[in-house]
């Protein structure tokens, strides 16, 4: 086996499944479970927030999620096959129109928040007008 060969292998052994995962995209609001281990105790973390960011492919995927505590941002870069993550959870999903959220980061208030996604929902705007009366 050439060196190519293997490493492939060993990586592939390495990878979760993408049935382990549910489908999420840019925009979504993420609860993400995170293993934290202090001293001889393992406890799992819930760390929710919004998806602004995927990179990489394979063994090298990760995804950035942005959240506010105390009027701060906090940014967290999550490995996707990492052992630490134990689980992801799609909490609301959001319509983002870029494959990057950055310009989050300078908004404030409720500007920061995103537009929620309608699929299957015929669009509101015809409905709601009042149809003209015959006479």
């Amino acid at each position: 086996m050439d060196r190519q060969k293997v490493i492939e292998s060993v990586v592939e052994s390495q990878l979760k499944p993408e049935t382990e995962f549910p489908a999420f995209s840019v925009g979504d609001t993420i609860n993400v479970h995170v293993r934290i281990i202090e001293g001889d105790k393992e406890r799992v973390q819930v760390f929710q927030g919004v998806l602004i960011a995927e990179r990489g492919r394979g063994i090298n995927r990760t995804i950035t999620v942005r959240r506010i505590v105390a009027n701060e941002g906090v940014e967290r870069v999550f490995p996707i096959h990492s052992p630490r993550i134990s689980k992801i959870e799609v909490v609301r999903r959001g319509d983002a129109r870029r494959s990057k959220l950055f310009y989050l980061r300078d908004r404030v208030g409720k500007a920061r928040r995103l537009r929620d996604q309608r699929r299957g929902l015929k669009h509101l705007g015809n409905e709601n007008r009042a149809k003209p009366k015959k006479n």
